[in-house]
């Protein structure tokens, strides 16, 4: 009897810890919160971010001189004790460098330093600062695009909550209906046809839910995969922030817009450092033209008439045959190039804000259009058409007439919702910065 009381406390232990698992796995976050989580876990916004350090080390190396060049040479290695090719004959002979150490022995060192001339590391370090200024801006250009994706399908997923709980609702009152005519039909009081119509209701609705279930589990996983959650976290969004402030966004003008993408936009600012680059690289290349110095420091001990030689020297290219002529004329193609390249985008900026906006303001004239107690209105009658049909005031196609007409209207309205959330958040992205919050 213990044993059996025991074993019905594990197994009943073993459910409970299941279900509190279960639990656990469910993760409530508000639109704010989960932003936070994508900022500072989303993986490809840590690696991209990486590059800018590169960038800066690149900028480093860049401002270091040459290392200078040492050279050992001619230290005779047979004629040190034998004499000259074993013969014991030393020559004149050579007095030791120290006690006893380097009598006879012959030996030249020099040491060389390579001069960069005509401010070629000076350019050459500006490029690269120019080049971390672009990799900053290639990050926060990725930022923008992933700010884009994460919010909507945010909003996807808050839609998708929303919808759900709406047909969920109706689900439970087309059940309780059909239950309660099934009962009708056995004592006879209602045809089985009718009751049939209304179980095809509801299963029409369930099947509509089982679609929005996989629509809810595909948005889940793509934020999670954005937020670097684990799989299997069931991911819930919470209600607030899915309807935008509407004044906030009529207040702002399409005058007033034109300018700011030029100055926030990332892509833009790439194609602007783009051409700062080719200009900074043109003066490089035309440094090229002007040789760089070696300088030389020298001593030889027992190859020259002297025993002990000191020497300097200086070495450099002669600019006859090749001037850099080919690299100079390259780096004058890219400026115009690049220069080309920015006009584009500037038009192609400007393009995408008008078209943001116009896009925005549709949506917003349809919100408009909607009266504001419309959305209670709907839900008032639908009490008052499951009344009446539980009344049977009204007939059963009267009633799924109306509660089809209900879902969509209520599914038009999120929808709307939506649409404005979406193209808000897509003039943000045209605008490069976070306008509307």
């Amino acid at each position: 009897m213990d044993i059996k009381k025991c074993l019905s406390g594990i197994f009943l232990l073993s459910i409970f810890t299941l279900a509190s698992s279960f639990a656990q796995d469910t993760l409530r976050l508000s639109r704010q919160q989960s932003e936070i989580k994508f900022l500072e876990e989303n993986l490809l916004l840590l690696a991209e971010k990486l590059n800018i350090p590169q960038a800066e080390a690149l900028t480093m190396q860049a401002k270091l001189w040459p290392n200078p060049t040492l050279e050992l040479d001619e230290i005779n290695i047979g004629t040190s004790v034998n004499g000259l090719n074993g013969t014991g004959y030393f020559g004149e002979g050579l007095p030791p460098i120290l006690g006893n150490f380097g009598r006879n022995q012959q030996i030249s060192a020099s040491i060389e330093q390579l001069v960069q001339t005509a401010g070629k590391r000076k350019k050459l370090v500006d490029m690269e600062k120019v080049n971390e200024a672009i990799a900053e801006q290639y990050f926060q250009d990725l930022l923008r695009a992933l700010k884009l994706e994460f919010r909507n399908s945010l909003s996807d997923l808050q839609y998708l909550q929303f919808s759900r709980k709406l047909y969920r609702s109706q689900l439970e009152s087309v059940r309780q209906l059909s239950g309660a005519y099934k009962n009708q039909v056995e004592l006879g009081n209602v045809s089985k046809g009718e009751y049939i119509r209304l179980k095809a209701a509801e299963l029409e609705i369930a099947k509509q839910i089982n679609q929005l279930d996989d629509e809810l589990h595909e948005e889940q996983k793509d934020l999670k995969l954005l937020m670097n959650l684990p799989p299997e976290i069931y991911l819930v969004i919470t209600d607030e922030g899915y309807e935008r402030d509407i004044a906030q966004l009529e207040k702002m003008k399409l005058g007033e817009l034109s300018h700011l993408a030029a100055e926030w936009r990332p892509d833009y600012k790439i194609e602007v450092l783009g051409l700062d680059y080719a200009q900074k690289n043109y003066l490089y290349e035309r440094a090229q033209r002007i040789p760089d110095l070696a300088f030389k420091a020298g001593y030889d001990r027992g190859g020259n008439f002297l025993y002990n030689f000191f020497g300097v020297g200086l070495t450099m290219d002669l600019p006859v045959l090749n001037r850099n002529q080919g690299n100079i004329k390259h780096a004058e193609y890219t400026i115009k190039q690049a220069e080309l390249l920015s006009r584009y985008k500037a038009q192609e900026v400007e393009n995408e804000v008008i078209l943001a906006w116009q896009n925005l303001q549709t949506s917003i004239t349809l919100f408009r259009e909607i009266d504001p107690d419309y959305e209670h209105t709907l839900d008032k009658l639908l009490e008052s058409y499951i009344s009446n049909f539980k009344n049977r005031d009204i007939g059963m196609l009267t009633f799924l007439d109306f509660l089809e007409a209900y879902l969509e209207n209520k599914t038009i309205i999120l929808e709307n919702k939506l649409e404005i959330q979406k193209k808000a958040e897509e003039l943000n992205f045209t605008l490069g910065t976070d306008l509307f919050n």
